[in-house]
């Protein structure tokens, strides 16, 4: 199906406004596929993000303004995220005692073992996701994205 069906047009669309629509309703599906394969962890793709990074640290605490660097979505909120996190028992926060506005967090043991069931789902939505692709096509398309 192309844009000018999905989006209920007969018109022909200018090629760069036919090109962003198509992008936005590509995106609006990934992040649809990405949550569906999240929900039964009770997790958005943002906490996921965070989960994924705070693994990355391999131990070491990480504050909130690394995980917001670091996000591949960016949000003012990343509190937020983390407050989320706590209460399932993904992450703790430690607050400085000399510098309250110090704030560490690390992964925990249950936030690991669950973020490793996760990047099961998440890998199985991903390869139903460009399953229509060949590995030259994937390619291709990455060094097309790139040039944003």
């Amino acid at each position: 199906m192309n844009v000018e069906e999905i989006i209920k047009t007969s018109k022909k669309m200018p090629l760069e406004s036919r090109t962003l629509i198509h992008m936005t309703l590509v995106n609006n599906k990934l992040n649809e596929l990405t949550n569906n394969a999240l929900k039964p962890f009770d997790v958005s793709l943002q906490q996921f993000n965070v989960l994924r990074i705070l693994r990355g640290q391999h131990g070491k605490p990480a504050n909130l303004s690394t995980l917001n660097d670091r996000m591949v979505t960016k949000m003012s909120n990343t509190t937020r995220l983390v407050d989320k996190l706590l209460a399932k028992d993904y992450v703790v926060r430690n607050v400085c005692p000399s510098n309250r506005r110090k704030v560490e967090i690390l992964i925990t043991e249950k936030g690991s073992n669950a973020l490793s069931e996760m990047d099961k789902a998440l890998a199985e939505a991903e390869n139903d996701i460009v399953k229509n692709f060949n590995k030259e096509e994937l390619e291709q398309l990455n060094t097309l994205l790139d040039k944003f």
